[in-house]
């Protein structure tokens, strides 16, 4: 990419809970923005929303949409829009940073956590960056310093994934059943199958013939890509829960080489991007409403696994809006920047 004192990025799917968050962390983190480019659906069109003390309008994203003098186009919508428009953006020169699964699993692709991989960004042939799926871009960033640490060997990972993960009419459906339920009325599931307050989903996109769900397996897939480690053994299990924001998992880890909890710790702490939060004598452990708003990732419930050799238990918190989206995307084009 050619060197320049500002640059121009547009936003698709500008409106929902994850472009909310792109035009925070833009403001937050001072990037150098020449101009910005909002498209959404024809109902958002026209409406304005603010970034680094100005106002910018919503641009209904059609075919005939100009993307002239775009510079990163961030996409963050359906599976279907990353398609259409990842691809033609990236053949006209547009750095695509994409936060759907369409392109994750691409050879010549590359899926991207900055503080991980950042030597993956040297090969852009198709100008598409991928971002990881929400859970598996917390769950490297705690297996990465690990990984160099003692070599891992096998990782058992249970999500616990608020509803944020599905968007903002998401959101709203929770703290609907929540009031109807507290007023004794009767509950309506509309996004997921199921009520979701005060319950637990055990089902998190589809299920496959041998009954593992799509986001199980997007975890494996991406963490072995992530890593460079396709032999790495990796099994899931993800849940929904009735939280509205931040994603949790609990991490069992089996190394190659022995690593005490409390050199587990360090490695961590030294891990950018990670925070080590870790105290269970004063009840400190990492919880949603810590992570909220957050950048890092907490990591903490630090301990050995006595029922396998070199074990270790880990606790893992994240914001999944932002290191799990919008950051993540953000990170990646000072990336490319620098």
């Amino acid at each position: 990419m050619k060197k320049k004192s500002a640059y121009c990025v547009a936003i698709i799917g500008a409106t929902g809970a994850v472009g909310k968050e792109s035009l925070e962390i833009l403001e937050e983190r001072k990037f150098p923005l020449e101009s910005l480019r909002l498209f959404a659906s024809k109902r958002s069109a026209g409406e304005t929303m603010a970034c680094q003390g100005r106002e910018w309008k919503v641009e209904e994203l059609t075919p005939q949409s100009s993307f002239t003098g775009v510079d990163f186009a961030l996409i963050s919508a359906t599976d279907e829009i990353s398609r259409e428009y990842g691809l033609k953006l990236g053949a006209a020169g547009v750095v695509v940073i994409d936060d759907s699964a369409v392109f994750r699993m691409d050879a010549d692709v590359p899926l991207l956590v900055p503080e991980v991989n950042a030597h993956a960004a040297k090969q852009m042939p198709r100008n598409i960056v991928a971002i990881p799926n929400c859970t598996t871009t917390p769950l490297v960033m705690a297996l990465k310093p690990l990984h160099d640490a003692a070599g891992v060997k096998r990782v058992v990972v249970t999500t616990f994934q608020s509803v944020s993960g599905t968007g903002s009419a998401a959101m709203d459906e929770l703290v609907e059943q929540t009031k109807a339920l507290m007023s004794f009325r009767d509950v309506e599931a509309k996004v997921y199958p199921h009520q979701i307050a005060f319950n637990l989903l055990p089902h998190i996109g589809s299920f496959s013939r041998d009954g593992e769900c799509s986001e199980e397996v997007k975890i494996v897939l991406e963490t072995q890509k992530i890593l460079e480690a396709p032999a790495m053994r990796i099994t899931a299990t993800t849940v929904r829960v009735p939280v509205l924001r931040c994603h949790s998992e609990a991490v069992n880890v089996e190394l190659e080489r022995p690593l005490k909890p409390n050199d587990a710790r360090a490695a961590l702490a030294a891990m950018p991007g990670v925070l080590v939060y870790d105290d269970p004598s004063k009840k400190l452990y990492p919880m949603p409403l810590d992570a909220s708003g957050k950048d890092d990732i907490y990591v903490g419930r630090i301990r050995e696994d006595f029922s396998v050799t070199n074990g270790l238990n880990l606790w893992v918190v994240s914001d999944n809006l932002r290191k799990g989206a919008a950051l993540n995307a953000v990170q990646i084009a000072e990336l490319l920047i620098r």
